[in-house]
């Protein structure tokens, strides 16, 4: 599980990142969150899909297996919010809960970019 202290150092990588490569946009500001969901089944992730749709979120689409490997699918869900670590923490569990509820693999992490 993502703990608080992993979210308040992704938050502080992010902007020396965005400092070191020049770029204009703040993880602290509205951005778009990127939310991963994964199975080894693709049909299991579309109510997943339709759920998270349901709460406001963009469903992007979902990523077949790339090799034997890493033979998950992956959905991937986007929304522009504003976060900070610990509000990003509590949709973290929230996330993981749906994941749980739906009884798929499990929630894979989150990206940012700007909005």
């Amino acid at each position: 599980m993502i703990t608080v202290e992993m979210m308040q150092a992704f938050f502080s990588d992010t902007r020396q990142k965005n400092i070191e490569a020049g770029k204009n946009w703040s993880i602290d500001e509205v951005c778009r969150w990127s939310f991963f969901f994964v199975d080894e089944d693709g049909d299991a992730l579309l109510p997943v899909a339709q759920h998270m749709e349901s709460l406001g979120y963009t469903v992007v689409g979902v990523t077949e297996p790339v090799d034997e490997e890493d033979p998950f699918f992956y959905l991937q869900v986007d929304k522009l919010e504003q976060h900070t670590p610990e509000s990003l923490q509590a949709r973290v569990e929230a996330l993981y809960a749906i994941a749980e509820q739906f009884e798929i693999a499990d929630y894979d992490g989150m990206n940012v970019v700007a909005a």
